[in-house]
């Protein structure tokens, strides 16, 4: 497994904070802002997409974006005004408040929209999962939140993986040279074991989820590879953040769900991921 987190922290630097579980909401460090795509490049510097590339890419937006403009002409006229993508935490208790009726009342209807637009943000890599995954908590409970959230944010990665296999090479290559080149060669040393490798970079903090997403078709991680180890990675964090959204009223921020006490164990977990991998490594050796 990696040897070292996927962006090292300094002493006394915050760690890469769980990403969309995602990609993450409110206000981003500066690591995180650097790595956005919607982070400013120079202005001599072009998006590297060719006119096909960037027609796919509008192409599907176009379709999700009709998908989740017909959900909303379904929508009771009461509840449209209310609906908005949450920036803040004030904005979430806002539309748990004017959802909880509208989702106990038509729970099909509701569980579509809410799995569009959740799929939806991760493919384009829109910023504010996180408040999806809360959300999921506040209005279901653990167990029924958790297994929206995992099965949303795993097909939402796996939707991003298949765009960015077709046109996301140049764009990835622009984004992220230094942190593609270091990814394709970590990723090479560990061929033979790229199951727990995934397990572990979904588990731990250590790189955000949006670059996991566009760099591992890049590096030939095998869909189903990929899927899986997404499917059971972020099962960790979504206890965490869906358990977090019972309590809603009592969060102050984002960050708060990710204290050191909360890193470490995920950590330890990722570690567990990659035990049996270390002590055959150690075998072959000896």
């Amino acid at each position: 497994m990696m040897a070292a987190p996927r962006n090292v922290a300094a002493p006394g630097e915050t760690p890469w904070l769980l990403r969309d579980i995602e990609n993450g909401g409110g206000a981003a460090t500066d690591a995180e802002e650097e790595d956005s795509p919607s982070a400013k490049k120079p202005k001599s510097e072009k998006v590297p997409l060719n006119t096909w590339e960037l027609g796919v890419a509008i192409g599907v937006f176009f379709v999700f974006s009709t998908l989740l403009f017909c959900i909303y002409l379904t929508m009771p006229p009461a509840e449209k005004a209310h609906i908005k993508f949450p920036r803040t935490l004030s904005d979430l208790r806002l539309l748990k408040d004017h959802l909880s009726t509208y989702a106990t009342n038509y729970p099909a209807q509701f569980i579509l929209g809410y799995c569009s637009t959740y799929i939806f943000m991760q493919t384009f890599m829109i910023p504010g999962t996180i408040f999806m995954s809360l959300l999921a908590g506040a209005l279901f409970g653990v167990v029924r939140g958790i297994v929206l959230v995992v099965l949303n944010a795993t097909a939402g990665a796996s939707s991003c993986f298949l765009l960015s296999k077709l046109i996301g090479r140049p764009l990835v290559s622009w984004l992220w040279p230094e942190k593609l080149r270091f990814f394709q060669t970590e990723i090479a040393k560990r061929r033979d074991k790229l199951f727990t490798t995934c397990i572990f970079l979904r588990v731990t903090p250590t790189l955000p989820n949006l670059f996991i997403n566009l760099a591992s078709p890049i590096v030939d991680v095998p869909f189903h590879t990929f899927f899986l180890g997404t499917l059971i990675g972020l099962i960790p964090a979504a206890y965490i953040t869906v358990r977090a959204g019972l309590a809603l009223g009592d969060l102050n921020s984002v960050r708060d769900l990710y204290d050191f006490k909360t890193l470490s164990v995920l950590f330890l977990i990722g570690f567990v991921a990659i035990l049996p991998t270390l002590l055959k490594r150690k075998r072959v050796y000896e």
